[in-house]
């Protein structure tokens, strides 16, 4: 029999946009202001990982690229020969040489890696995405770097490798435009079938937010004094910014004594806010996969995460939501340590005066 063989790919770059504040990473300037901010690249980090819960459970051979293409967060390998571009064609490039070589493509990025991973898949491996991007809305994604690396041999593992179709999401800019968050398929893929590893695609975006008015009409009017409200992305925050003079929709801003006070603010600019005085983050939940914190809030860092402290976190979501989610609520803080301190329950903000209790995973 032959042995089972995983394709490792990791886009050195997807995320860096997260933390500096941007958007996205899938362009040449965002990657470069995001540098300038002084923005550290973290999918090697976060591939290596997913290799390392993946080589406690398999000792299934490596094939990937060279440098931050794989080898760098892979301990062992078969090295595929390429000449570093610092493009998206590295992506393309690695993925067409090892489809025919591989069983599984495990993949380190975001969205639009995603995008390139399936294109460049012309022999239709299954693949499998390590969230380190700045959008993943992607049902590709596992929910955490380890329960990729688990998932990756777990499928390996299996006699008859099952998979199914998913698939490939990307933010809709037309919408966006428009002010309204929405995600669009682009393409589906072949994925390894796991009951636990995948975050599910993210929703549609009818977030029904006017069942919500009320409550986060309340929660203006009892904003404390003094305190600085750090404020996520997305429609259901945006509400919350239109009452308060108005923020962005896929940035993270900051309020205070009842108006905005910071837009679009770094991952810097956040902390220092959060060591000037008391603080309390106010975040939606992204529909279809329940995220609370590391897609699309990369902004809100581990050190302004462990000062501001679990009880100062206040969610809001509708019930509908919060039922449509098929594990509940997790959280990717970038650390596995911190991901376990948030785990357990949390009070929801589901309408004027009501809350409903929901337990947290990572």
């Amino acid at each position: 029999m032959t042995r089972p063989r995983l394709g490792l790919v990791v886009n050195p770059l997807a995320g860096i946009g997260g933390p500096a504040g941007l958007n996205g990473s899938d362009d040449a300037a965002a990657i470069q202001r995001a540098i300038a901010a002084g923005a550290r690249p973290q999918a090697t980090e976060r591939a290596a990982r997913a290799m390392a819960a993946f080589r406690r459970e398999s000792d299934a051979s490596v094939v990937t690229g060279p440098g931050a293409l794989g080898a760098d967060a892979a301990n062992c390998a078969d090295i595929v020969p390429h000449f570093i571009t610092g493009t998206a064609e590295d992506t393309r490039a690695l993925v067409a040489a090892m489809q025919d070589r591989v069983d599984l493509i495990l993949f380190c990025g975001g969205d639009g890696t995603a995008r390139d991973v399936a294109a460049a898949n012309q022999a239709g491996v299954p693949i499998l995405g390590v969230p380190a991007g700045v959008k993943m809305h992607s049902g590709i994604f596992s929910r955490t770097p380890e329960r990729a690396g688990q998932g990756a041999a777990a499928f390996l593992a299996a006699p008859q490798h099952p998979t199914e179709l998913v698939e490939i999401l990307d933010i809709d800019e037309a919408a966006r435009a428009r002010g309204r968050l929405s995600a669009e398929v682009h393409t589906v893929a072949r994925a390894p079938l796991l009951q636990t590893a995948l975050q599910g695609p993210k929703s549609a975006g009818n977030s029904a937010v006017g069942d919500l008015d009320a409550a986060l009409a309340r929660y203006v009017a009892e904003m404390q004094p003094g305190v600085t409200y750090v404020i996520g992305p997305g429609t259901t925050m945006a509400a919350l910014k239109d009452r308060l003079g108005g923020g962005t929709l896929l940035g993270v801003d900051a309020a205070r004594n009842g108006r905005i006070v910071g837009r679009n603010l770094d991952r810097a600019g956040i902390e220092t806010l959060a060591t000037a005085g008391a603080v309390r983050i106010a975040l939606g939940v992204v529909g279809g996969q329940g995220f609370l914190l590391g897609r699309g809030n990369q902004q809100i860092g581990p050190a302004t995460l462990r000062r501001v402290g679990r009880d100062a976190i206040d969610v809001f979501c509708t019930p509908a939501k919060l039922a449509a989610l098929p594990r509940g609520l997790c959280v990717d803080t970038g650390e596995a340590a911190l991901d376990a301190e948030f785990a357990g329950y949390m009070q929801i903000a589901t309408g004027p005066g009501r809350r409903q209790v929901v337990r947290v995973g990572s």
